[in-house]
C-alpha cells in the first residue's frame, strides 16, 4: 500500500469517528432536552431566612412614634418633625420658606401640571387668611387638571402607549380608554386599594361595569407581536412581563429577574416568579394578528402552570400553583382563592392580598413614589426596586407616612395635601452653602430644584398665551410633526388629527406611539414605554436647546403668547413686558430685568426695519393688531421665543 493510500485509509477512519462522536454529541443533546423539558423533578429553592425577612423592606409596617424634638415651632405637618430631627442630627439648618409667588407657581406645576394664570396667582397673593394657601392646595386638588398631570406619572409606570411596538407597531384603536381610566380615577379621588384592585381584577371586581375591564388594561400595556410565528412564545413573553410589572410597580420588587433563574440579590426564586405568574395564565387570551387589549377569563377549568426551565417557553418543568412571592408574604399563608361564576378567582384573591395588612410592601411602595413625584428623589432611592441593595434615607418617616395613608382609606389625596402643606415642602431652594453640604438634598434641608417635563414644557408654553385647549380626548391627538420624521414611519402612521384646535389640546391627550415619541417628549426624556419607567431620566443636550428655540412649536408658542399680550395692551412697553414675566415666570420682574428685556426688544426692532423682509415672513403676533407696525410685533415674539428658552421657565424652583 502507497503512502498515500495509507494516508486516505487514515484519514477516512478519523473522519468516521469524529462523524460518530458528533452524533453521540447531538444525541446526547437532545435526550438530555427531551428528559428535561418532561421532567417532574420537585422544585429547589432556598427557604427564606430570618436576614431575609429583616430587610426593612419587608418586614412589617412599624408602629413609628413621632420623634421627641425640642425646637419645632415651625413644623407644620408631624412630617416635619421627622425631616427636622435628621436635619439637626446632620449639624444642618433648614431653609426659610419659599416667596409666596415661588410657592403659588410650584403648587400649580406639582399638583395640576400648570402655571398659575396671573390673575389666580394674584388672588392667592392679595389673600391675606391665614389658610390662604391651604385652600389653594384644596381648589387644586379639586381641578380636573390634576388628574390630567398626575395620570401621566401612572402612565409611565404602566408602559402605556396606543401602538403594539415592533415592527409595524400597529395601533391599539381602545388603547386611550385606559388612559382616561386613569385620569377619571385621580380625579375622583379612588381609593389607593381600589385603584390598584381594578387593575388587577377590575372585570372580576365589576364584571356588569365595562370600566372595570378598561382597568386590567393596566396588565397588558406593553409591547406586543401579534403577528410572530409562534402565538404559544408571543403568549409566554406576554405572561412574563406582565408578572413582571405588577411585581416592579405594585410590590417594588424586581421579581421579573427571576424568569430563567433564581434572583442574585434578591430572595426570589425562579419557582416564586412562576407562581405569581400562574395568578394571570388563565386571563391572558392570545388571538394572532389581533392586538392585546384587557384581561378575561373565558373559563373556569383551570390548566396546569407549569416553571420553565431556563425561561424557555419550549422546555415546561415543574408544575406550579398560583402564589405570591413568600419573601413578601411573612405569614406563610396560601393564596385564599375562591372560584367565580366565570373565572377562576386567583385576580380577586392577588388584589386582596395586595392591601391585606401583613402586606409589607404595597402601602411604603406608593407613598415613596408621591415623596419622589413631589421632591424629585424619594425616600428610598430605587422606587420601583426595594430588593437588597436600597436603603431609605428616613424610614421612619416612610413607615409613619405609609401606615397613615392606610388609617385615612388610601386616600392619595390626603397624602398629597399632607406633602405639600408641609414646612418641608414650603422651603424655598438651597443656598450656596447649603449646596456644598449636602448636595444631594438627602436630608431635605432645601427645596430641590427639578427640570419640568416635556409634557409640561408644552403645556406651559400653551397655557401662558390662554391658548391650551381644556377638551378632553379620546384616541390621542396628532399634532403635525417634522417632514424628516414623518418620514420614519410607515404609511399612515401619523395622520394629523383634525380640526387644528385639537392641536392644542393638553399633552398626555397627544398620541402615545411606541416608536415615535412627539419630538419636545423626546427630547425631555419621556420614555419609550416598551417597559415600566419609575422615574424618568433628565438629560441635559444641545437638542434641547435647539428644539426650544427652532422648533415650530416653540415658534408658535411665542407668536400666541405675543398675540394675547396685545390684546392687552395697546402699546409694546414696560406694562406688557410685566404681564408677561407674570404669564411665564409668575412673577413681576426686576428692575435690571425689565432694562434688559427693552434693550434686547429695541435691538430686535432695529435689526427687523434694517432688514425690510416682507412682513409676510416675519413671525407675527397670533392674532396680529393690524394697527401696530409689524417689525414691532415681530420683535416681540422674538422676546416671547426668548423667555420660552430661558432656565427660570424650564425649572421648578
Amino acid at each position: 500500500m502507497s503512502p498515500l493510500q495509507t494516508y486516505c485509509q487514515n484519514q477516512a477512519a478519523t473522519n468516521h469517528h469524529l462523524s460518530l462522536l458528533w452524533g453521540i454529541l447531538v444525541w446526547g443533546i437532545l435526550v438530555s432536552t427531551s428528559l428535561v423539558a418532561t421532567s417532574e423533578e420537585i422544585i429547589s429553592e432556598s427557604p427564606i431566612t430570618a436576614s431575609e425577612r429583616n430587610h426593612w423592606s419587608f418586614r412589617p409596617l412599624q408602629r413609628r412614634a413621632v420623634p421627641e424634638f425640642e425646637t419645632v415651632p415651625s413644623a407644620r405637618q408631624r412630617l416635619d418633625i421627622f425631616i427636622l430631627s435628621q436635619v439637626k442630627k446632620h449639624q444642618l439648618e433648614p431653609e426659610n420658606e419659599a416667596l409666596r409667588s415661588t410657592l403659588g407657581r410650584r403648587l400649580f406645576f406639582d399638583l395640576c401640571g400648570l402655571p398659575p394664570h396671573p390673575r389666580q396667582l394674584e388672588r392667592f397673593l392679595r389673600d391675606a387668611s391665614p389658610d390662604a394657601y391651604e385652600r389653594l392646595v384644596d381648589q387644586l386638588l379639586a381641578s380636573p387638571h390634576h388628574g390630567e398631570h398626575w395620570a401621566q406619572y401612572w402612565l409611565d409606570l404602566a408602559r402605556y402607549a396606543e401602538t403594539d411596538g415592533f415592527e409595524f407597531d400597529a395601533i391599539r384603536k381602545d388603547a386611550w380608554k385606559y388612559r382616561n381610566w386613569v385620569i377619571d380615577a385621580l380625579n375622583l379621588n379612588m381609593p389607593y386599594d381600589r385603584f390598584l384592585a381594578m387593575q388587577v381584577a377590575g372585570d372580576e371586581l365589576a364584571p356588569e361595569d365595562p370600566q372595570g375591564r378598561i382597568a386590567t388594561m393596566f396588565c397588558l400595556c406593553g409591547p406586543d407581536m401579534p403577528d410572530i410565528n409562534s402565538q404559544e412564545e408571543r403568549r409566554h413573553n406576554v405572561l412574563n412581563e406582565l408578572a413582571a410589572t405588577v411585581g416592579s410597580v405594585f410590590l417594588g420588587l424586581q421579581i421579573g429577574c427571576a424568569q430563567c433563574h433564581n434572583h442574585k440579590f434578591d430572595p426570589v426564586s425562579q419557582a416564586d416568579f412562576y407562581r405569581f405568574r400562574a395568578i394571570f395564565e388563565p386571563a391572558v387570551q392570545i388571538i394572532k394578528n389581533q392586538s392585546l387589549h384587557a384581561l378575561a377569563e373565558t373559563s373556569t377549568s383551570i390548566s396546569p402552570n407549569y416553571l420553565m426551565v431556563r425561561g424557555d417557553w419550549r422546555r415546561p418543568g415543574p408544575e406550579v400553583q398560583p402564589a405570591v412571592p413568600r419573601i413578601a408574604n411573612p405569614s406563610e399563608n396560601p393564596l385564599h382563592i375562591d372560584k367565580l361564576p366565570n373565572s377562576t378567582g386567583r385576580r380577586t384573591a392577588l388584589a386582596a392580598w395586595l392591601t391585606q395588612a401583613d402586606n409589607p410592601l404595597t402601602a411604603r411602595v406608593i407613598t415613596n413614589r408621591l415623596w419622589q413625584y413631589h421632591f424629585g428623589k424619594g425616600l428610598a432611592p430605587a422606587s420601583s426596586d426595594f430588593g437588597s441593595g436600597s436603603q431609605p434615607s428616613h424610614p421612619d418617616l416612610l413607615d409613619w407616612l405609609a401606615r397613615d395613608l392606610v388609617q385615612h382609606g388610601w386616600n392619595l389625596k390626603h397624602l398629597h395635601r399632607m406633602i405639600v402643606t408641609s414646612r418641608t415642602y414650603r422651603q424655598k431652594r438651597a443656598s450656596a452653602v447649603k449646596s456644598i453640604h449636602d448636595p444631594e438634598n438627602v436630608w431635605l434641608s432645601y427645596f430641590s430644584m427639578r427640570r419640568l417635563s416635556g409634557e409640561t414644557i408644552r403645556d406651559a408654553m400653551l397655557a401662558s398665551s390662554d391658548f391650551l385647549s381644556s377638551t378632553r380626548s379620546e384616541r390621542g391627538v396628532m399634532p403635525p410633526l417634522p417632514e424628516e420624521l414623518r418620514k420614519t414611519l410607515l404609511k399612515n402612521q401619523w395622520q394629523v388629527t383634525e380640526p387644528m384646535a385639537s392641536h392644542y389640546r393638553r399633552s398626555i391627550y397627544v398620541f402615545a406611539r411606541r416608536n415615535l415619541r412627539y419630538p419636545i417628549f423626546d427630547a425631555f426624556d419621556r420614555p419609550d414605554g416598551n417597559i415600566s419607567c419609575p422615574q424618568r431620566d433628565q438629560s441635559t443636550t444641545a437638542p434641547q436647546s435647539l428644539l426650544l428655540l427652532n422648533s415650530t412649536l416653540s415658534l408658535e408658542a411665542a407668536q400666541h403668547l405675543a398675540g394675547c399680550l396685545l390684546r392687552q395692551h395697546k402699546n409694546i412697553d414696560e406694562p406688557t413686558f410685566q404681564e408677561m414675566f407674570q404669564r411665564v415666570f409668575s412673577r413681576s420682574p426686576t428692575p435690571l430685568e425689565l432694562e434688559t428685556v427693552s434693550r434686547f426688544y429695541k435691538i430686535q426692532v432695529d435689526l427687523l426695519t434694517a432688514e425690510a423682509r416682507n412682513t409676510k415672513s416675519l413671525a407675527l403676533p397670533i392674532p396680529f393688531p393690524t394697527k401696530i407696525d409689524p417689525y414691532m410685533a415681530a420683535a416681540l415674539t422674538d422676546v416671547c421665543l426668548a423667555m420660552f428658552n430661558s432656565n427660570e421657565f424650564l425649572y421648578l424652583d
